[in-house]
C-alpha cells in the first residue's frame, strides 16, 4: 500500500512561488511514478507534470511548462513540485498520485493542498 501526504500549499501574491511537496510511506517509492494534478472548483482535473522513477523522463503541460519544475528525491521518498510566476488561475487543489512502472492508471492519491493566489 503506497501513502501520499501533500504539503506546502497556501496563500501567495500572482507573480510569487511556492514550493510542493509529496511525500511517500512505501519502501517501494523508487519504482513509481508521479505525478501532479490539480482541480479547481467546476473545472476537470488536470495533470500538470510527471516524473520517471529515477528523476528523468519529467512531462509538463502546456499551461505550467517553463513555469513549474517537477523534482523528486527517492532517499527521502519525496516528490517536489516548484511553482514559479504564479498566476490567480493556478489557483486549485493540488494532489499528488503515484502509478507503478507499467501501470497506466494512477491508483495512489493524496488528500491534496490547496494554492491560492491573489491578483
Amino acid at each position: 500500500q503506497v501513502q501520499l501526504a501533500e504539503s506546502g500549499g497556501g496563500l501567495v501574491q500572482a507573480g510569487g512561488s511556492l514550493r510542493l511537496s509529496c511525500a511517500a510511506s512505501t519502501r517501494t517509492f523508487s519504482t513509481l511514478r508521479i505525478g501532479w494534478f490539480r482541480q479547481a472548483p467546476e473545472k476537470e482535473r488536470e495533470l500538470l507534470a510527471t516524473i520517471g522513477t529515477s528523476g528523468g523522463n519529467t512531462y509538463y503541460a502546456d499551461s505550467v511548462k517553463d513555469r513549474f519544475i517537477i523534482s523528486r528525491d527517492n532517499a527521502k521518498n519525496t516528490v517536489y513540485l516548484q511553482m514559479n510566476s504564479l498566476k490567480p488561475e493556478d489557483t486549485a487543489a493540488y494532489y499528488c498520485a503515484a502509478r507503478r512502472v507499467g501501470i497506466t492508471e494512477y491508483n495512489y492519491w493524496g488528500q491534496g493542498t490547496q494554492v491560492t493566489v491573489s491578483s
